[in-house]
């Protein structure tokens, strides 16, 4: 039950934690922008995610009756540290929330702009995360870019803010899928809600403090993690080019919901800009381009190995 890989356990230790969770916090409202990799550059991913790993196989050895170990497990859970990192993420989500709230729902079209390029810089970083390039990668790459691409045009529902709110089980789910983004750097779980068309309402919950749903969101997120710490990881190991290409088709599809014109996150049809409408979207763009790859740089800086830490 032993994890030499867990962080101390102190107050000492939890301290500076409060500050990592202000950045990851932030970094984890941004869509493109991947957890993960900002874990990585705080220098605290792998202690992260073996805190993950040994909650959930905590809870599985209480599940399957053996009582002694999951109470040693639970006395070995870091939960000083875990609770200073999730102090300081939950406090920067709750100020920006509502400015970003309002950004989506009065400035959707560069809002948009920024998105766009933060995905495509994205994908740069799963595509250099591949082991190797094969036919069968590419064609998994193209059919699900395809696929994703044309499954987002059969819909015409904003993702506005606007949109009617779904049902509750609807936010379980989609904490339970976007949460699964922080086991890989490369790959945002803001991203993942925007896909969904669940970004813009747990925007809203959050900047109107909605707890009801907050709280089924935030089981969701229980739930999925403690699956994904360990399902996801199993897929990496076995078939971690295949999950990958799949990913990176996707989030290319994808472009189609975070194309800025004519309406931006509020639809999924396609446009031309207009002279002035064009500038600032393409400024954003570039911008959130160059926030990520210059991020992924300090990650490759601090990073002690070429191995995939998702891994």
């Amino acid at each position: 039950m032993t994890d030499d890989r867990l962080p101390e356990n102190t107050l000492r230790a939890a301290a500076p934690q409060v500050a990592r969770g202000f950045v990851l916090g932030a970094v984890d409202l941004v869509p493109g922008v991947s957890g993960g990799t900002a874990a990585l550059v705080l220098g605290i991913y792998r202690h992260l995610i073996a805190s993950l790993h040994h909650i959930s196989k905590t809870v599985l050895r209480g599940v399957r009756g053996d009582l002694p170990g999951a109470r040693q497990g639970v006395r070995r859970i870091p939960a000083l540290w875990l609770g200073g990192l999730g102090l300081g993420v939950l406090t920067v989500i709750f100020l920006l929330a509502g400015p970003l709230e309002y950004a989506l729902t009065n400035h959707p079209v560069p809002l948009a702009g920024l998105f766009f390029g933060l995905i495509i810089a994205a994908v740069i970083l799963c595509w250099r995360q591949l082991y190797s390039t094969t036919p069968l990668t590419f064609a998994l790459v193209g059919v699900a870019a395809v696929a994703t691409f044309l499954l987002l045009g059969l819909s015409p529902a904003s993702t506005g803010a606007s949109a009617e709110a779904p049902a509750l089980w609807v936010f379980f789910g989609a904490g339970a899928i976007a949460i699964c983004a922080m086991i890989l750097p490369g790959i945002s779980g803001s991203f993942l809600l925007v896909l969904m068309g669940m970004y813009a309402h747990v925007l809203a919950a959050v900047a109107t403090r909605d707890f009801v749903v907050l709280g089924v969101f935030a089981l969701g997120c229980a739930v999925g993690i403690g699956l994904a710490a360990s399902g996801l990881n199993w897929l990496l190991k076995r078939y971690h080019d295949l999950v990958l290409a799949s990913m990176i088709g996707l989030m290319i599809g994808s472009v189609r919901l975070l194309w800025p014109w004519p309406s931006g996150l509020g639809g999924t049809e396609l446009g031309l800009p207009t002279l002035s409408t064009v500038w600032l979207p393409v400024l954003l763009g570039v911008g959130g381009f160059a926030l990520v790859l210059g991020t992924d740089f300090i990650a490759r800086k601090v990073r002690t190995d070429e191995t995939p830490v998702a891994i």
